[in-house]
């Protein structure tokens, strides 16, 4: 049911999971000290062709919104774009937007900040999701979902970027490394050694061990 990308589960139309498809799961919850919105898609078995490359190109729209340097004073709409421009490039999109302001607390879709077109420019200090998706009806649906700070990028004027503050690994089983840059995969062991640095011990802080493998397999250079 994840080919429709805002469904919710009914007794009619809900299905038993398997290990023979993609299973995108929209997860989050809201606590004294913030509110989570992370979406994550895994195949637990052999993904096809079309799925992976879909699911690779997702993740790097992904990628390239989050690790963008542009100016102050931008509006979200006008960078929106980079989230989508690895699926235009083989002519693939996705129909809603690419991310919506995070509340503390308060909204899960929070108003006024984002990346469409009456959404005010972004600031410092800001919290946005970024979830870009690909969806084939009736087969199967992905999207990729992170919560990302506003933050000052690290340039002799005044830019801005985004720091991802959601630290989830993506599914290793669905990427296809020939697809990515070199910055890409650069991105991306870099975000697995920051997950690995502040999830890892707090799970062996809890004693889950089975969840500290897990981890370790799944960030993984």
């Amino acid at each position: 049911n994840a080919a429709l990308a805002h469904y919710s589960p009914s007794n009619g139309s809900s299905r038993t999971l398997s290990a023979r498809e993609m299973y995108l799961f929209d997860t989050g919850g809201q606590y004294l000290d913030g509110t989570t919105d992370i979406t994550r898609t895994v195949h637990w078995g052999e993904p096809t062709p079309l799925q992976k490359e879909a699911y690779t190109r997702v993740l790097m729209g992904n990628i390239d919104l989050s690790r963008l340097i542009f100016p102050s004073n931008t509006a979200g709409r006008t960078v929106e774009s980079f989230a989508r421009r690895a699926l235009w490039d083989v002519g693939l999109n996705y129909g809603h937007g690419t991310g919506h302001g995070v509340g503390n607390f308060l909204s899960v879709h929070e108003w006024p900040m984002g990346f469409q077109s009456n959404n005010v420019p972004l600031e410092a200090g800001m919290f946005t999701s970024i979830e870009p998706g690909y969806y084939q009806d009736g087969e199967f649906g992905i999207r990729i979902e992170d919560v990302a700070l506003v933050v000052e990028a690290q340039t002799e004027k005044p830019f801005l970027t985004f720091e991802v503050v959601s630290l989830v690994p993506y599914d290793r089983n669905l990427i296809d490394l020939s697809l990515l840059s070199p910055e890409q995969i650069c991105y991306l062991n870099s975000y697995y050694e920051r997950i690995r640095a502040h999830v890892g011990p707090e799970l062996q802080r809890q004693r889950l061990e089975e969840a500290h493998a897990w981890l370790q397999e799944s960030t993984k250079p």
